[in-house]
């Protein structure tokens, strides 16, 4: 067999990780709190069910649901995004600006094919999301880590890295970070608009979570303080419609669409039609509104549970954050813990059969922090995020 490509070597520990995401899912005797999964509870499949039955006629959009359609996307559903999700948080722009993906990260991926080179350098915020990490190590970049605080990226530190690095793009996840659950505070947006203005840097403003917000005050993104076409903003329909529809979007300056139209007919040649269809018609017929809610009242609850549990059960001295939003909360462990090595005894263990996402493959350039680890609780009811807590608790206090 011919060799494989190099990028393969270079991407190999984070697809490790990626891959172990979704293998806890084959096990119903584990208490998965690492998916990054929405609840089965906010999925539409009444609403959907009635949607799809009403579109797949042929007096209605039966015919474009399951024909060929254009690269940009569907056009209404364009319109909803720049309408509904994009206008009312501050960012002014319109259909010929936004491209329907294939989720978020396809948007991730075509950045990259329209900027990134072998050998760029890519700001990210430290710890930052493996998956993406994982596409930018198949295009040979190099990752930076950029410290974080409560208030999330440091901008002091992003602006020296800038001036030592040199970087091509700067990616961050703005609000309730995957995987810290982080949000980066308003004044902070709008100084890393003002820097990739100043350094003439790209952004990729990633906000999957942004929509979720079920505590704290609204931000405005990013892009919104964009004066210079700098900023570009991907964004994903997984967690406020349906996962598996695999739809998402990119907004971009002139350019940048004109661009990401190459990438798009290179890769793929258009975003599957039928769940573009059911999307854009769950917005015009008036169902995001209540769905919207029934979601954030959703996840508000599992994450207080969470948040009460994690001081209840877990070693005294753990340090966790406490997210305005979004599925995810991060803890630190005291007294040297090693979650990576304590993952196989949690998942294995008769007496807990938990699993989690070790933190140390969150860090980049070689940072290895060992003691911290992600927990996902939007998918997992109470009575088992107690369940799950309680069990790992025991096994790490019986380690100190």
């Amino acid at each position: 067999m011919s060799e494989f490509a190099h990028r393969m070597e270079t991407m190999a520990g984070t697809a490790e990780v990626v891959k172990n995401l979704f293998a806890a899912l084959g096990d119903p005797e584990l208490i998965s709190l690492g998916i990054g999964a929405p609840a089965s509870e906010a999925l539409p499949v009444d609403i959907v069910r009635e949607i799809t039955n009403d579109v797949l006629r042929l007096d209605t959009r039966g015919i474009e649901a399951l024909q060929y359609g254009p690269v940009m996307g569907v056009k209404d559903l364009r319109e909803v995004v720049a309408e509904q999700l994009l206008a009312p948080k501050g960012v002014k722009t319109d259909a010929d600006h936004i491209m329907i993906t294939v989720g978020g990260l396809e948007a991730i991926s075509l950045t990259c094919q329209l900027f990134i080179n072998p050998g760029d350098v890519i700001l990210v915020e430290s710890p930052t999301f493996v998956h993406a990490v994982e596409t930018f190590e198949m295009f040979e970049a190099r990752c930076i880590g950029v410290r974080m605080d409560d208030d999330g990226m440091e901008v002091e530190d992003l602006e020296n890295k800038i001036r030592q690095y040199h970087p091509k793009m700067i990616y961050t996840i703005p609000t309730f970070q995957n995987p810290t659950g982080r949000t980066l505070s308003q004044a902070r947006r709008k100084r890393v608009a003002e820097l990739s203005a100043m350094y003439d840097v790209l952004v990729l403003e990633d906000d999957p979570y942004r929509d979720i917000r079920y505590s704290g005050e609204d931000l405005l993104p990013i892009k919104s303080f964009d004066t210079t076409g700098n900023v570009i903003l991907g964004n994903s329909f997984s967690k406020i419609f349906s996962a598996g529809s695999r739809i998402g979007y990119i907004v971009g300056n002139d350019r940048v669409m004109e661009m990401l139209q190459r990438a798009k007919t290179a890769s793929n040649s258009q975003t599957s039609m039928l769940p573009q269809i059911q999307c854009a018609e769950f917005f015009k017929r008036g169902y995001y509104e209540k769905h919207h809610k029934l979601i954030c009242d959703l996840y508000r609850e599992r994450r207080d549970v969470m948040m009460e549990c994690l001081d209840k059960y877990f070693p005294e001295g753990t340090k966790h954050t406490r997210p305005d939003g979004g599925l995810f909360t991060w803890a630190e462990l005291p007294g040297g813990l090693n979650t990576t090595e304590l993952l196989k005894e949690a998942v294995s263990r008769k007496d807990v059969k938990v699993s989690y996402i070790a933190g140390e493959k969150f860090f980049t350039d070689g940072e290895r922090i060992t003691n911290c680890m992600r927990i996902s609780f939007g998918a997992v009811p109470p009575d088992k995020i107690r369940i799950a807590t309680e069990r790992l608790g025991r096994m790490f206090c019986s380690k100190l």
